[in-house]
């Protein structure tokens, strides 16, 4: 149990002492761009789902016209 308790106090001491944590303006700059990067994505994503949608629907389209 003593090892344990040691692992957790080393935790500690490199958590608070050896990490350096990133400054606020950086994480603040981080964060724009995953945002941005995530609604350009999100963009790309509908546009390529619409396009295959609408590609799908002509086929099945042609291929019941060809039955009927």
């Amino acid at each position: 149990m003593s090892s344990f308790v040691d692992f957790l106090k080393g935790s500690y001491t490199e958590v608070k002492e050896k990490i350096e944590w990133p400054k606020w303006a950086d994480l603040q700059s981080s964060t724009i761009v995953i945002t941005v990067a995530t609604v350009l994505l999100a963009i790309f994503l509908f546009g390529v789902d619409t396009f295959f949608n609408k590609i799908i629907q002509n086929a099945l389209s042609i291929l019941i016209n060809l039955f009927n």
